[in-house]
């Protein structure tokens, strides 16, 4: 699951495609467009395999067995996982498909959210569809594409409180629970502990001023002026850089009352200026030209993984590119520092996850839900998943399982996630344009361009109203 970025790719389609969605039929007709099919019968030796003796939760076995009523059918499963994260996936599957012979599970990878939302808006032939994170949940519960499962769960017996409540509360959208969390992010520090020794330093920073001196000490230059090094890249838009994943370092909120009061919580122009003046500090042209380049955030060449930058903001599925693409990396990770005045969130952090919903093309959603219950509750799967793809799990089982094996670096992440200062974007029906509006104000302001920040937020607010109240239709 290492596109929890890629997730913000902002298909900003999804809010425009909403009534279209809600018209949709419930036809059983397939169309998978071209979609890659993976067999369900693929070699169940492919990737990690879900550690036997587990302990599992609401019933559910490490063997796939759900303690339902016996089912028998088949289940179009669409997802976005591909490559590697695709074996791993289908190694669970096939688990479910041993302990359940009357049921076959059709897969669909390397499919996104875009592609699911016109499937479904066509009646076409999807039960049960996964996300690779919340942005566009509320367009997709909001235009009825998602079914409740809320219903499902009381009848077979799954408790809220299997899950981390994080994870629970980013699946909702108005109080409904129309998906369900399969594995999640936190997101917190990684830290360079050669780039730290040699400049002196011993331990992380804990508050946003201890962040910016260590940055600014870690910053080395070259001859011409231009960074050699940077010590910690504030700029928004640089790879997980994003005000979702930085609202949690001053616990800043997003909505009230349905409506988006940015503007009034003085904990948004509070970390904005902070990072303005990191960005000052430095100089916004030397930060850009560095930031050109480097290296993309999924490849070998990541800036964190070469060592040209010592700080940075990411989540916890790093370990396991680190693991692969740089395993000589001497890095360590911690929390993500808070603001001065908001030290009492220390140890906490932003998250999002993989989400699974139930398709209203479902054709036996009983048959659906099973594989939702499976996939989402299961803690042999939340294992697999856990270290074979290097994510955190959302149910309490899963957290505190003894068959856990990442890293000590990944230890930290799961600490966050059991913290109880972990933030989430709420969800609401035009997705992904709640933040990105904010982070189009953002980047401008940070180039100097943005004109009065206070001013800025108060527009912020009104465009994000204007798009909410246009996607309530007249």
């Amino acid at each position: 699951m290492r596109q929890r970025s890629r997730a913000l790719l902002a298909v900003t389609a999804l809010a425009a495609a909403a009534t279209v969605l809600a018209a949709c039929s419930g036809g059983s007709t397939a169309n998978t467009n071209g979609a890659n099919t993976n067999s369900a019968n693929a070699d169940s030796s492919a990737g990690g395999s879900t550690p036997s003796g587990s302990s599992t939760s609401s019933g559910s076995s490490a063997s796939g067995d759900t303690s339902s009523p016996a089912l028998t059918g088949t289940i179009s499963l669409w997802y976005y996982f591909s490559d590697r994260e695709a074996e791993v996936m289908q190694s669970v599957i096939n688990k479910f498909e041993a302990a359940n012979p009357g049921i076959k599970v059709v897969v669909h990878g390397s499919q996104d959210d875009e592609k699911i939302t016109k499937v479904i808006s066509s009646g076409g032939d999807i039960d049960v569809a996964m996300s690779p994170g919340t942005d566009n949940l509320g367009a997709f519960c909001s235009s009825g594409a998602y079914v409740d499962l809320g219903p499902y769960m009381k009848k077979n017996g799954v408790a809220d409180s299997t899950f981390v409540s994080a994870a629970l509360d980013y699946t909702k959208f108005n109080g409904v629970q129309c998906a369900l969390p399969m594995m999640t992010d936190m997101y917190g520090l990684y830290y360079n502990k050669d780039l730290f020794e040699k400049a002196g330093l011993t331990a992380p920073p804990k508050t946003l001023s201890e962040l910016k001196d260590m940055a600014l000490k870690l910053t080395t230059y070259n001859a011409d002026g231009s960074i050699k090094t940077l010590g910690f890249n504030p700029l928004i838009g640089f790879y997980e850089n994003q005000s979702p994943q930085w609202s949690f370092i001053t616990g800043a909120t997003w909505m009230k009352d349905g409506k988006s009061t940015i503007a009034d919580d003085p904990a948004w122009s509070d970390l904005i200026t902070w990072q303005k003046s990191m960005v000052d500090a430095i100089g916004y042209d030397k930060l850009k030209a560095f930031t050109a380049g480097l290296g993309d955030e999924w490849s070998a060449d990541e800036a964190f993984q070469t060592g040209q930058v010592a700080m940075m903001l990411d989540g916890e599925w790093r370990t396991a590119f680190i693991k692969d693409q740089a395993p000589k990396l001497n890095y360590a990770t911690a929390p993500f520092p808070t603001g001065d005045k908001y030290t009492d969130l220390y140890g906490g952090g932003y998250s999002s996850g993989t989400t699974v919903g139930m398709a209203k093309t479902a054709k036996n959603k009983d048959l659906a839900f099973k594989l939702i219950q499976y996939l989402t509750t299961d803690t042999g799967v939340m294992v697999t998943l856990a270290n074979e793809l290097g994510n955190v799990p959302t149910t309490h089982d899963g957290l505190t399982s003894p068959d856990l094996k990442g890293p000590d670096q990944f230890k930290t992440f799961l600490s966050i996630a059991d913290s109880g200062h972990v933030l989430s974007l709420p969800n609401t029906a035009i997705g992904s344009g709640t933040y990105t509006t904010l982070d189009d104000f953002w980047q401008s302001y940070q180039s100097g361009s943005g004109g009065d920040l206070a001013a800025g937020l108060k527009k912020v607010d009104e465009d994000i109203n204007n798009a909410l109240a246009l996607s309530d239709g007249p």
